[in-house]
Formats: structure tokens, C-alpha cells, sequence
């Protein structure tokens, strides 16, 4: 280090009542200039790619973790960092990709590899040496058998070796799974006071492995305390463009863009990338001109890139940013956002709420989450935008059953939750594993209330609800309902949760007993809307407690509570009434531009209400949109997931049409526990390999479709095979092993020699079995003998290989080569994150699978058109 460098510092924090505390208050943070960096004030350089040096050094022939290099070369890992330093990179990340518990197999310890490869980082004078931390290697729950708690616990290890080995930087980086990055960055900043770098990586649609956006990743990293979020790996500067800009637009901290050299390919037998030094300073300039204020390079890119960079931002100050001000709450794969000064209404789901539900009651106390996921489709597709979940039964140990209700929600809906809870417990075990950024509901104004559940709120980035009750109980006015709402918008605030996060519930009445207050509560919507700039939330179907027909008392109080300003109307979407409210609002708030939603549904529709002129004429009252009792589906579509009417039953199961169409919507909805029963019926009186050709794999062709349009994400696409799968296990038990599945159709997998990435061919191996296929999963690091060796053994004509580094591929070269030469006639299929079709062909691959519905669409075509003997 520069003798003439600033020692590290440590940030006091801001004093209490002077607003939102400072974000780096309490960081250990090297020098001024970084400091300005976290500030978004200063551009900083990072280093590029490290694979790529050492293939061309010939350091990875034998397929040694690069990560040992630090001890068993660390002259040349040292090197490579010089090579950086020298043009101008600042940051230097340690050679750690792979350097965790999982990975390492006790080959070194983690700390022994982070002080060696921090020793090489110093050795080679870098300014700043980030500890870097890659994605585990495995696939957390419920895709996965790794428990979030166990990935927290690897990355632990892992950051108290960064802060160990003396780093001045966490950097999580090339991040495929939100969940399993937050679980990285709740450890950084658990185990270390150190700025927190994390980066995603994003495909060509722009969207992560899991079908995560570049919004919603910015927005959960963000809020969750990471100080600069951002993109490495995944394409070129020019495809990422887009993703940049997202990310900055979403991002309330810096944005740190590290693209690879473009696409890559094969050169006389090397890997090379077709984007030179120039090419793409110039495409960074756009980025850097969109927001982004840390630049580096990855995959493909050497010290010359570097040095095109540093010339780039050299002399230049970052624009002034203005964090973004929505309310926003997401998923992992979708976000809501309200924005201040519009009046858009945004549904949130009530019906997974056990009070007046007793199928709802007996379904939790079963433990059964099918019903509850049953409930949450129903909402999502009836316009819910966010959906409550509350499981408190007094006799339920509520933090073990609303952390599993909301992961068991989280695997099968893409819609943002709401965790509904008074219990802080229940609450932090609820929001700590999930894969967004939720809305808690809720706080009061309690102090003791306040000062439970905003640490909770604050440490996992979530939003909030705050109702206007406090010790006095709730306030009879508006003005009384605003001074709590104040009172909770600044307790907020001191605790680091920006005002943008917090939605006050001015609390919803009973008309038929507090009459003169609904008027209060209307006005108090209004204050806290016009005085504070926070949204609002209001439990609708409170106000019609006790009165007949309480659809339409509903339905009126939430027309004039949309008027006052409500935001956030918490109803049952399948409420036909209170739908028809919330689409002709969006009308004329202008929230539907040019009425088109509402055309769309509108135009054409009978009115509900016009035929039952004649019953109030006569006296009678209608009863259309009446509030839904437990397990009804009013005015909800009961055809296919999304309303769809349900494919056509087969001759052979054309008696049992309604059973067909009932299990495509379990197989399209991911319920694995009803398919059992249901399988079992269509048995009674069906062949199984109708069943299997007419249920089974049309449904999950149909989720290979919407996966394919981008209506799917992964998670979705694995919940369905997973209910596929429990119809399968009831054929099997049936007839034993002799399932009706051909030998000839044996599939062997492999992730290729050196590469210990198999998260992607785990995913294809279980929707190929899901399918029907007998696969052979030889693992990973598996050399191209024992793959040619299991061919021979299990009679497979078609192959899949993995690879994920780009050290690898040349393994992958090999095997596709002695598997067209020592077995003529099979088919090899390859994927992975470094692969695209050319250089799939290119490499001598069959079959390109960028994805698992592609590889199982691959597999379809090949056995289709080469029929076993």
C-alpha cells in the first residue's frame, strides 16, 4: 500500500433527529477517495478477468481450482494483478471465485486461501484488494437441497476470512439467485464492517438464472444495506447497455457495470471474444454517462480494457444521482411501484388470512401449503398485485409457519408478498429467506411496537405498513390518525428506512358501529397523502362488517377511499364488484392510459347489474360482487392457470375431461400434494401411459411455453415439474418399476473435467426425469473417459455436458470429440453460462440447451426422430 495513503476510517453515525442516518456510518473504509466512490462522487476502476490470463498461460490444463494457484503459483497470480495495477485498475479482486467450504473440498481451508490470495493482491501494489465471493455451486431450497441457513453459513466463513486476510472491500460477484446473494450480503454485513460490493449476473432476456430483472436486483440489494450493486459476467458492454441502465435507474447506491469481451468463440483451438479494447470503452461511455460510476471488465478481458477504462473516467466526475423515491416491493421475479403524485390502485390480495376461513384454518393446521398456493393463484390472476399472508392460529408456532407459507408461496407466485404478522419473530423469520423485498404489515405507533419490529424492517430492506393506533388506542379524528402516522414515518427514518419505504393504514372502521368515522378516516387518507407523501393502505372489508349485501357497501367505501387518495387497497380480488371499482378507477385516474385494460375486458361484457333490474324494482337487492365466502371463486376463472380454458382431454381420457382440465391447472400451478390424489383417480379407470401422454406431458409442455415467453420464470417452471413428478411416483408405485419408459431414451449429464459448477445440470436433470427420461448424472469434474465409459454402460445415445467457466470449455471440446469418435451416433447437447450457439458449433456440440425447457425440448426432437431399436 501507498505509504502516502490515508488510513482506513470508521464513519460516526449521523445524530438522531437529523433524518435518515448516513449508509456508511460505522464502515471501515480505506480513504477518501473511496469514500466518495460509495458516495456515487467518484468513479473507481476495477480489474478484469483472471480465467481468462491464466488459460493463456497455460495455468489451468490440468484442471487445478484456479484458487490453489495462490498457493502453488502466486508469482503468477501476483503478476496478473500487477498487470492490472500497472494500467490503472485501483481495484483488485482476489483470485477466491471458488473459494468456499462447498468448492474447496478440504483441498485448503477457506481462510489459508483468502490470506494467500490477499497477500498476491498486496504484493502487486493494489490500492484497494476486495475479497471476492462467487456463487456457492449449489441450488438453495426449493430448487435445491441447500437451506438458506447453510448458504448464510458459507458465506460467513467466507467473510470472516476477507476481513481476516486484511481486504478493504466484500465483493459478492457473478450472482445468479437472489436469494442466495442476499444471504451472501446479509453475511458481509453480519461479519464484517467493510463495504459491501454485489454483483448479478443477467442473460440475453435480460433477466437472471431465476428470472430476476436488473430492477428488482438493484432495488433488493440496495435496500438490504449492499453500498454498490450491479452486473458482471453475462454478455457484452452493448447487450448489458439496458441492464446499466435499469440498474441505475433502481439502485439507491452506486452501480458498478463489468461486462465480458463480447461474445466467445473458437480460434485455432483457443477462446477468444469478439470485442477489442476500443469497442468497448466506447459502449462503457454510454453506460457511464447512464450512472454508472464503477467499471471493470470480465470474462475476455485483459489489462488492455483495463486501460481503455481508466482512460475513460480519468479527469470525469459522476452526475449528481437522486436515489429513486417509489414505494416499491418485489418478488424475485417482479416489482411494484408507486410513484408520488399519481394515483394508481394497486390490489393487494386478502384471502390467505385464516380469520371467517375454516378451510383456510384446517388447511394450515395440516401443514397444508398446497391450499394456501391454490389461494394465492387465484388472487394473482384476479389483479392482485401483492398478496397477504397471514397464518395466526394461536395454537401454530407462527415463525415456523409463515417462513414456510412464504417459502412455499415464494417457489410457485411471482406476485410480491405481503408477511402479515404483529409478532417480530414470525416477521425476521418470514423476510430473512426471502427473495425479494416484501411489505411488512406492520408497525404502529406504539413505542414499544416501534422499536421491535423497524430493526427487522431495516435490516432486511423491506417496506412497511404503519397503522395509526398507539398506546391511546386508535385516534377518533384525522388530524389524531395523521399524528401517529407522523410520529411512525420518523421512527422509520431514524432507523435508515427511507420514507419512500412507508405505507400508513389509516384504519378501516365497522359503518354499522363507528358510522361518523368512516368520513375521518377518508380525511385522514388525505392528510397523510398531502402532509407526509407517503402512500396509503386501507383493509376495505372492514367497513361492511355487520350490514347485508357487504359487496356493495365494499365496493362504495373503496371507490371514495380511491378518490381520497388510497394507494394500496388491501381486498378479495375475486370479489367481482370490487374488480369492476378498481378497473373503472384506473380509467379516469388515468392509470389505464387510453382506457385500454378496461376496453380490452369491458367492451362486448354484459352488465352485471342491468339484469337484476327487475329484482330491485320489485324489491330485491342484487347480489352481484357479494363478498366471497371462504373457498369461493367469484367471477374467477376456474379454466387454466391465467384464466386459460384448458387444453382439449385426449379419445382416450375424454370421459374425464374435467379431471384432465383439473390437473393441468395443479401441473400449471405447481401443486405437487393434490397431484397425488388426482393421479389416483384418473388411474381407476385409465391406462397410465394415457395418462402420461395425455396429462403429464402436454401440461408441461405448456409450462415450456409460457417459460419460453417469459409468462414463467424458473421457479415456476421447476414447481410444475415437481407436481408432475408426484403423478409420476403414483405411476411408479402402481406398476413398480416398469414404468412405461423406453431404455433407448437413457440420458447421460456431466459438468466436464475441471468445472465444479452444477447448479444448471442439476435443473435439466430433474425436468428430464419430470419428462419421463432415465438420466444418468455422473456429477461434476467429470473427465471425458468416464462419460464415453458411461454411454458404453447404459446403452445413451444422447449426452448433455455443462461447463460454466471459461477454463472449461476446452474439456468440453474434448469429450463432445472422443464421444463422436469412440460412440458414433450419439448426440451431445451442451449449456452453460460461457456458451452461446456459435460457439456450441463451433466446439463440436449437437444440440445447444441455453435453458432446461430447451434441453428437454432438445431431447423430445432427437428421440423423436431417432426411435430406439
Amino acid at each position: 500500500m501507498d505509504e502516502n495513503m490515508p488510513a482506513a476510517r470508521t464513519f460516526v453515525a449521523a445524530p438522531a433527529g437529523a433524518g435518515l442516518p448516513d449508509p456508511l456510518a460505522g464502515l471501515r473504509i480505506a480513504d477518501a477517495h473511496l469514500e466518495r466512490v460509495l458516495r456515487g462522487q467518484d468513479y473507481l476502476v476495477q480489474d478484469g478477468a483472471m480465467g481468462t490470463l491464466l488459460q493463456e498461460r497455460g495455468l489451468t490444463a490440468h484442471g487445478e481450482l484456479p484458487d490453489l494457484l495462490n498457493f502453488s503459483d502466486p508469482d503468477a497470480i501476483a503478476d496478473i494483478h500487477v498487470g492490472y495495477v500497472r494500467v490503472g485498475a485501483e481495484m483488485i479482486t482476489t483470485n477466491t471465485f471458488s473459494a468456499n467450504a462447498h468448492k474447496l473440498e478440504g483441498r485448503a481451508t477457506v481462510a489459508d486461501v483468502y490470506r494467500a490470495a490477499a497477500a498476491n493482491a498486496r504484493a502487486a501494489g493494489a490500492r484497494y484488494v476486495a475479497g471476492g465471493l462467487g456463487p456457492i455451486g449449489m441450488l438453495l431450497e426449493p430448487l435445491g437441497t441447500l437451506p438458506f441457513e447453510e448458504a448464510y453459513e458459507i458465506f460467513a466463513e467466507q467473510v470472516r476470512a476477507v476481513v481476516d486476510a486484511g481486504c478493504d472491500i466484500v465483493l459478492i460477484e457473478t450472482m445468479t439467485d437472489l436469494r442466495e446473494a442476499k444471504a451472501a450480503v446479509l453475511a458481509a454485513k453480519d461479519f464484517s464492517n467493510l463495504p459491501i460490493f454485489a454483483s448479478m449476473t443477467f442473460g440475453e432476456d435480460g433477466r437472471t438464472f431465476l428470472g430476476t430483472p436488473p430492477g428488482v436486483a438493484a432495488a433488493v440489494l440496495s435496500s438490504l444495506g449492499a453500498h454498490v450493486v450491479g452486473v458482471n459476467c453475462s454478455l457484452g458492454p452493448a447487450e448489458l447497455e439496458p441492464v446499466a441502465r435499469e440498474l441505475v435507474r433502481c439502485s439507491r447506491c452506486p452501480v458498478v457495470v463489468r461486462p465480458n469481451a463480447g461474445l466467445p468463440h473458437i480460434v485455432e483451438g483457443r477462446t477468444v471474444y469478439d470485442v477489442e479494447p476500443a469497442e468497448f470503452a466506447a459502449v462503457m461511455e454510454r453506460i457511464v454517462e447512464a450512472g454508472a460510476s464503477v467499471v471493470g471488465g470480465c470474462c475476455g478481458t485483459n489489462p488492455a480494457f483495463t486501460a481503455a477504462l481508466a482512460a475513460l473516467v480519468a479527469g470525469r466526475t459522476p452526475a449528481p444521482r437522486t436515489p429513486p423515491s417509489a414505494f416499491t416491493v418485489t418478488s424475485a421475479q417482479e416489482a411494484v411501484e408507486l410513484t408520488e403524485g399519481r394515483a394508481d390502485a394497486v390490489v393487494i390480495g386478502e384471502r390467505i388470512n385464516p380469520t371467517g376461513k375454516p378451510k383456510l384454518k384446517a388447511a394450515l393446521r395440516a401443514g397444508d401449503y398446497d391450499y394456501l398456493v391454490g389461494e394465492a393463484v387465484a388472487q394473482q390472476e384476479a389483479g392482485a398485485a401483492i398478496l397477504d399472508v397471514n397464518v395466526g392460529l394461536p395454537e401454530l408456532d407462527e415463525p415456523a409457519v409463515l417462513a414456510a407459507a412464504v417459502g412455499r408461496l415464494q417457489a410457485t407466485v411471482t406476485a410480491p408478498l405481503q408477511v402479515d404478522s404483529s409478532d417480530p419473530t414470525a416477521i425476521e423469520a418470514a423476510v430473512r429467506g426471502y427473495a425479494g423485498k416484501p411489505l411488512v404489515n406492520s408497525v404502529n405507533g406504539k413505542r414499544a411496537n416501534l422499536d421491535a419490529v423497524l430493526p427487522v424492517v431495516a435490516r432486511y430492506g423491506c417496506a412497511v405498513v404503519g397503522l395509526t393506533l398507539d398506546e391511546d388506542g386508535i385516534p377518533p379524528t384525522a388530524e389524531g390518525r395523521l399524528a401517529v402516522a407522523e410520529r411512525i414515518v420518523a421512527a422509520a427514518e431514524a432507523h435508515g428506512i427511507p420514507r419512500c419505504d412507508v405505507a400508513i393504514d389509516c384504519l378501516v372502521m365497522a359503518a354499522a358501529t363507528n358510522q361518523d368515522e368512516v368520513r375521518e378516516i377518508l380525511r385522514a387518507v388525505r392528510l397523510v397523502k398531502e402532509r407526509l407523501g407517503v402512500h396509503t393502505v386501507l383493509g376495505v372489508s372492514n367497513v361492511s362488517f355487520g350490514l347485508p349485501q357487504r359487496g356493495l357497501v365494499n365496493a362504495t367505501f373503496l371507490a371514495a377511499a380511491l378518490a381520497a387518495g388510497l394507494d394500496l387497497p388491501i381486498l378479495n380480488p375475486l370479489d367481482a364488484r370490487c374488480r369492476d371499482t378498481v378497473e373503472a378507477w384506473r380509467v379516469l385516474s388515468g392509470q389505464d392510459r387510453g382506457a385500454a385494460a378496461y376496453v380490452e375486458h369491458y367492451a362486448g361484457a354484459p352488465d352485471p347489474y342491468a339484469a337484476r333490474t327487475a329484482s330491485r324494482a320489485s324489491g330485491g337487492v342484487a347480489d352481484a360482487g357479494a363478498a366471497a365466502p371462504d373457498g369461493a371463486r367469484t367471477g374467477a376463472a376456474e379454466g387454466g392457470a391465467g384464466g386459460a380454458a384448458g387444453m382439449p382431454a385426449p379419445p382416450a381420457l375424454a370421459d374425464a375431461a374435467d379431471e384432465v382440465r383439473a390437473m393441468e391447472r395443479l401441473i400449471l400451478t405447481g401443486r405437487a400434494t393434490p397431484m397425488v390424489a388426482a393421479t389416483e383417480r384418473l388411474l381407476e379407470g385409465h391406462d397410465a401411459l394415457d395418462v402420461i401422454d395425455g396429462v403429464f406431458i402436454p401440461a408441461l409442455d405448456a409450462v415450456g411455453e409460457r417459460f419460453e415467453r417469459g409468462e414463467f420464470f424458473l421457479p415456476q417452471l421447476m414447481a410444475s415439474a415437481e407436481a408432475v413428478k408426484a403423478g409420476f411416483d403414483v405411476v411408479r408405485s402402481r406398476q413398480g418399476e416398469a414404468v412405461p419408459t423406453d431404455d433407448g431414451t437413457a440420458i447421460v449429464l456431466a459438468t466436464v473435467q475441471g468445472d465444479i459448477h452444477d447448479i444448471g445440470k442439476n435443473i435439466v436433470r430433474m425436468l428430464l426425469e419430470n419428462y419421463g427420461y432415465r438420466v444418468i448424472d455422473l456429477g461434476r469434474d467429470v473427465a471425458p473417459e468416464r462419460v464415453v465409459q458411461a454411454v458404453r454402460e447404459h446403452g445413451a445415445r444422447l449426452v448433455g455436458l455443462s461447463a460454466l467457466m471459461t477454463t472449461t470449455v476446452r474439456a468440453m471440446e474434448q469429450t463432445i470429440a472422443l464421444l463422436h469418435e469412440q460412440v458414433p451416433g450419439t448426440a451431445v447437447f451442451v449449456g452453460g453460462a460461457v456458451l452461446t450457439a456459435d460457439y456450441a458449433r463451433e466446439i463440436g456440440a449437437d444440440y445447444y440447451g441455453k435453458d432446461a425447457a430447451e434441453a428437454a425440448r432438445i431431447a423430445e426432437r432427437f428421440f423423436a426422430a431417432h426411435p430406439a431399436i
